[in-house]
């Protein structure tokens, strides 16, 4: 049986992924999950009934739009019989829910798709699931991915799993908050801007935006397809990068990666204007990488803010005209981009489309040719010297230059070092810039501020150079320790 934001809260939940935790080997660590359901340990039934108990347990999140009980159960069932098993045997996973899935719903949180039910899984969920991976739901987000809080006004906040009274982010805000809170291991998540690596900086998990065209992006609903891509969350690196090398094909093992040897660039509009608990988390994440033997070099980016801001809107604004126009009819959906923009919940993304999409304020198509033969290649030439000529192996900077702020009233503004700044362009300052010239970035949980909410510490790389940047992650990883929610 389907059920939307479902009503699964009982005290037999909570005792039963209590029991399935102790007892039958359950992890909220996918690699381990995996280890555990092959040596006989656990089973993929078990990780389905201890993955639906705790989203009983968490049902105040509102983490999910859609719970596939009776479609994880048949799927436990016919794994748990097979004969042979892939390498995601007895994982269970959410995606956000623009990531097409066969015969369940796919909204891309909004009202107008609600009942849309794909023919066929993205390529990205297939590949999982022929993995042995099991989906048990299809998670909330900021509707259309056209945010970064993940207040949904269609189907409800997403509210963090550190503190419910803060949002989770976006726009992939519902997988984050499933995953940091332990009712599924590991999801995917899309990133256009930060959508993936922000609420995992916000949820205290790992995230990774690969480089674009590493992922393939049919059956996702699209924003930009120069900007768009599906990404891994987990609580590990090594989850992500069992997670990557599925998707990609990859075989190969990270590479041991000594941090002495290690060079890391701290961009100066990065990692500055930070709010202080961020800073003071941040700072103390990089004295213990210094300690463990790595090399931070302080360094500029000239012009590069100015080069995002004629790259980032006149692609993604441009783009999703057309892009969601096609996507609509070519997967038979039944409707219009028009439709879509009629039946939009949430204001500020009304406004976005009624506007800034289809209304007179349009961008007009010599700025977007512009970005596209000029600035974009400009920003990724920027980049490429950067990293060449202070012989980087990444960059580092704080995810977000601040922690989750309040749900209620951070629509539009949120204050920073006493002064109200807009949510939107606050919250992406550093993740903006290398999704535009398409880098692979990298967040991981830096550290938990005096007020108890996580801060992420971001490693971008050159593009391509995902699986070590990563090997880099991981050993960054082990250094800072951190420890996400108990399960």
């Amino acid at each position: 049986m389907i059920k939307r934001r479902p009503g699964l809260g009982s005290i037999f939940g909570s005792v039963l992924a209590l029991t399935l935790t102790t007892q039958a080997g359950f992890s909220a660590d996918a690699t381990d999950m995996a280890m555990k359901a092959k040596a006989g340990e656990t089973s993929a039934a078990d990780a389905v009934e201890a993955a639906l108990a705790r989203a009983a347990e968490k049902e105040a999140l509102n983490a999910f739009i859609t719970i596939d009980a009776e479609g994880a159960r048949k799927a436990a069932a016919e794994a748990d019989a097979a004969q042979t098993h892939g390498p995601l045997y007895g994982v269970v996973i959410a995606v956000k829910d623009n990531i097409a899935s066969a015969g369940l719903a796919t909204s891309a949180g909004t009202p107008a798709l609600k009942d849309w039910a794909p023919g066929k899984d993205a390529t990205v969920l297939e590949r999982l699931r022929a993995a042995g991976a099991i989906l048990v739901g299809k998670t909330n987000m900021h509707e259309l991915a056209f945010g970064i809080t993940s207040n949904n006004a269609g189907f409800g906040a997403v509210h963090n799993a550190w503190d419910e009274t803060k949002f989770a982010g976006g726009s992939s805000g519902g997988t984050a908050a499933a995953v940091a809170a332990g009712i599924v291991p590991a999801g995917l998540g899309t990133d256009t801007g930060g959508s993936v690596r922000l609420p995992s900086a916000l949820n205290g998990i790992a995230g990774l935006r690969p480089t674009v065209g590493r992922y393939p992006q049919d059956g996702i609903v699209p924003i930009s397809h120069t900007r768009d891509t599906a990404g891994p969350m987990a609580r590990s690196v090594r989850d992500l990068a069992l997670l990557d090398g599925v998707i990609t094909g990859a075989s190969d093992a990270l590479e041991t990666v000594d941090l002495s040897q290690m060079r890391f660039g701290l961009p100066a509009a990065f990692v500055s204007g930070l709010d202080p608990e961020t800073k003071a988390v941040f700072d103390d994440a990089v004295a213990t990488l210094q300690d463990a033997g790595a090399t931070f070099v302080e360094m500029e980016l000239p012009g590069l803010i100015d080069l995002n801001d004629k790259v980032g809107f006149p692609l993604a604004l441009y783009e999703v005209k057309r892009d969601l126009a096609r996507f609509l009819e070519e997967n038979d959906t039944g409707i219009t981009i028009e439709d879509v923009a009629a039946g939009v919940a949430s204001p500020d993304v009304k406004f976005v489309f009624d506007n800034l999409v289809l209304g007179d304020q349009a961008i007009p198509a010599a700025v977007y040719d512009a970005a596209m033969r000029d600035f974009r290649p400009a920003m990724q030439a920027l980049y490429a010297e950067a990293f060449a000529r202070l012989d980087l192996d990444a960059l580092a900077f704080p995810t977000t230059k601040l922690p989750a702020r309040p749900i209620e009233g951070s629509d539009m503004e949120v204050e920073l070092n006493g002064a109200k700044v807009p949510t939107f362009n606050t919250f992406i300052a550093n993740t903006d810039p290398g999704s535009n010239a398409g880098l692979p970035g990298l967040s991981l949980p830096a550290g938990v501020t005096a007020s108890g909410l996580p801060v992420g510490l971001e490693l971008d790389g050159p593009m391509f150079t995902d699986r070590r940047l990563l090997a880099i992650g991981q050993a960054v990883e082990a250094v800072l320790g951190f420890e996400g929610l108990a399960d």
